[in-house]
């Protein structure tokens, strides 16, 4: 009897186990790596991660791909035109990058169905094979993050991932906080940076929104997240640099006006002036939206090139006449 016992029972469970999928074994889930120092990582990223125990696959499909040995890279860039791209590698390669580097690695798995995590693989894959691999990044409409949001939204037929609770700050107020010791690249950000990003942010584009807007995510009435982990969590200390504040730049603008001479004087406006024409420039010349409208072109005026070139020649109608434009301008301001 009990030889006919485990008889039915092996054949019961050879039964559950064919109709079991290997595809029931994948675990997909969105990643969020922590910010970092540098310019390019001052605001964190976003990837996708797709691990398969049963065929043994642990790959990352990261949009944020881009090649240094482009053809004018830097033009391009400053253009808006460089071509961005999705990759795919093993996860073990991509935690090795960010252990290296000191930053944090979280991990939302997401709660889909067999069916729509296959879909996602395969809309993965087309992104990474097809004719629209290649993408022309822009900071908030089109990045790694928008990448993320729009395929898995694509997959899920609906826009189950937006954001939540729509604040009143603006574009530039959301970015305050990630350039909080870093006052020149907060100061940078506040002077390229044109009218665009003082609307109000409506659209998710940052690595960190998505994260907190996915934990707050129902999909068929079900959480879309079922699990949060820290992957590495970095031990970064608090950055520190003597020279990156506000009382710098004051002891400048102090000394040239303690010293007041010609030559210090015409330095800073040509300084000024300059910077204010590379605004003009990328203006009209980059594709970039963020950047157009920019009006601290009022305050760093071309004009004061006038200004100096007038006052140096000693011509003292010019002068006055280059003077109140730039006063008028700083009025409009």
């Amino acid at each position: 009897m009990k030889k006919i016992y485990l008889l039915l029972a092996f054949f019961f469970i050879q039964n559950i186990l064919a109709q079991a999928s290997p595809d029931d074994s994948i675990q997909v889930s969105v990643l969020t790596v922590g910010v970092a120092d540098e310019s390019h990582s001052l605001y964190g990223h976003t990837a996708i991660r797709i691990k398969d125990d049963f065929r043994g696959i642990d790959d990352v499909y990261n949009y944020g791909m881009f090649d240094f040995r482009t053809p004018n890279f830097a033009l391009r860039f400053v253009k808006g035109d460089m071509q961005y791209f999705a990759a795919a590698y093993p996860y073990a390669d991509f935690e090795d990058n960010y252990r290296y580097e000191n930053r944090s690695i979280y991990e939302q798995i997401l709660n889909l169905s067999t069916k729509k995590k296959l879909a996602l693989i395969s809309a993965l894959e087309a992104s990474i094979t097809g004719d629209d691999k290649f993408y022309t990044y822009k900071f908030i409409d089109r990045n790694c993050t928008t990448k993320v949001i729009d395929v898995i939204n694509e997959v899920l037929q609906k826009e189950i991932i937006y954001k939540h609770d729509v604040s009143d700050l603006s574009y530039r107020e959301v970015l305050y906080p990630y350039a909080e010791n870093h006052f020149f690249m907060k100061l940078g950000i506040n002077l390229i940076f044109g009218a665009k990003v003082d609307q109000q942010a409506t659209k998710m584009f940052l690595p960190f929104d998505l994260k907190n807007n996915l934990d707050r995510t129902e999909y068929k009435d079900q959480p879309l997240v079922t699990e949060t982990k820290t992957l590495f969590k970095d031990n970064r200390v608090p950055r520190s640099v003597w020279w990156d504040s506000i009382y710098t730049l004051l002891f400048f603008l102090t000394l040239v006006v303690a010293l007041n001479t010609k030559i210090v004087t015409n330095t800073y406006f040509i300084l000024l002036g300059i910077l204010g024409l590379f605004f003009c420039f990328v203006g009209f010349y980059s594709f970039h939206k963020e950047i157009f409208w920019n009006y601290n072109v009022l305050l760093f005026n071309p004009v004061l090139l006038f200004v100096a070139y007038f006052r140096g020649t000693h011509r003292k109608k010019a002068f006055l006449w280059s003077s109140f434009i730039a006063l008028f301008s700083i009025v409009v301001y």
